[in-house]
């Protein structure tokens, strides 16, 4: 099965990736892949489809699914008691925070972050209080001197993206030990999205923060879902797992909210996490050819990459090629080639963009070659 589709099958595509451009621009800027789907999911959709399955959504067998493939890709095995459905990280994230803390409370999280943090912190009335990552020789990294001093200083919520997006940074075990030990010096709450966890590449780990033996990890959310490994975003599926000190302020949570999740996207999600690891290591084979590539490409055109470690994003450093402090304009502009604006992310994204790698390696070809025309 060919993991990618054509040029001819994308354009025929409805989601947004592919009609909020014009068809002369060649869109690689929403985290959207373009695969083809998993059988085993196809299958599934197909059959209820055929039975017309088409109803409210159900656990199901979800928590047993997505507890059965954390142990077989991390060594761990959640308590499916301790998830509850959600439509989506987005609504996890924002149900978590509210379980959490109060409206004017503090929550940080550590830009260039991916921009609806920024709107789910608006949506709950939540202060926010940014705690940049550190770049350097070993790519970016969580400040965590800078952390404590924003730990200490009040907040009451940490919201942690892990993997990272857009850097692709995968925080290791002893970053995520020390985030721990600092929220229980100062009694703040983590908030882990982990959407990318099942798309680490090359040697990094992922390590699920719920699964420290920590204090903190027992007081402290997660937000998981299939929609980016398995490219499932449209179905509006996702869980919210809570340490078990936390599991408990689940009955808080209104019905509208986990009614709101897909009935297909239920059904496909089990499907992906039982029957699509072949299929997810395929993928992450050719993401892994991608991010090679694409730095061997931009090497000479004197643009900033560093392969991630983790997702299929790219972040660009623009700011040696003189584009200003927002390229992806000018290249929009210049090249018709669409990338994620760079300032969305934070002040911090001041002359970056971030690409979509997860493509045919001859639209990613095509891509840079636009990004070249531009330059």
């Amino acid at each position: 099965m060919d993991l990618w589709a054509n040029l001819d099958e994308l354009r025929r595509r409805r989601s947004e990736k592919w009609r909020r451009y014009p068809s002369d621009v060649l869109p690689l800027f929403v985290a959207e892949m373009d695969s083809t789907l998993a059988e085993p999911i196809r299958t599934a959709l197909t059959t209820a489809l055929d039975n017309s399955d088409t109803g409210y959504a159900q656990p199901d067998v979800l928590p047993e699914a997505y507890a059965g493939f954390a142990g077989r890709r991390w060594g761990w095995h959640p308590d499916p008691g301790s998830m509850t459905l959600m439509p989506d990280v987005a609504r996890a994230a924002r149900t978590a925070i509210e379980l959490s803390s109060e409206p004017g409370d503090a929550v940080v999280i550590n830009p260039p972050v991916y921009p609806p943090f920024y709107e789910w912190l608006e949506m709950t009335g939540r202060r926010l209080v940014p705690s940049p990552l550190r770049s350097g020789p070993d790519g970016w990294r969580l400040d965590l001197d800078d952390l404590e001093a924003t730990f200490a200083d009040g907040a009451r919520v940490y919201l942690l993206c892990n993997p990272q997006n857009p850097t692709g940074t995968v925080h290791t075990r002893a970053e995520l030990d020390a985030v721990a030990q600092l929220a229980e010096q100062y009694g703040v709450c983590v908030v882990s999205d982990e959407i990318h966890a099942p798309l680490t590449l090359g040697d990094a780990r992922f390590t699920p923060f719920l699964s420290l033996d920590r204090p903190a990890a027992h007081h402290g959310f997660a937000a998981v879902s299939t929609s980016k490994a398995w490219n499932l975003a449209g179905l509006k599926t996702a869980l919210l797992l809570g340490g078990d000190e936390v599991v408990g302020k689940f009955e808080r949570i209104p019905d509208d909210v986990w009614s709101s999740t897909g009935n297909l996207g239920v059904i496909a999600s089990v499907a992906a996490l039982e029957e699509c690891e072949a299929w997810l290591d395929e993928l992450r084979a050719a993401l892994e050819v991608n991010r090679r590539w694409l730095a061997e490409a931009l090497a000479p055109l004197g643009v900033g990459y560093r392969p991630p470690d983790a997702t299929y994003l790219a972040w660009l450093d623009f700011r040696d090629v003189g584009l200003g402090d927002e390229p992806a304009s000018v290249l929009l502009e210049r090249g018709r080639v669409a990338l994620y604006r760079g300032l969305d992310f934070g002040p911090e994204g001041a002359g970056f963009a971030r690409l979509n790698l997860a493509t045919s390696p001859e639209i990613l070809a095509e891509g840079v070659a636009r990004i070249t025309a531009a330059l």
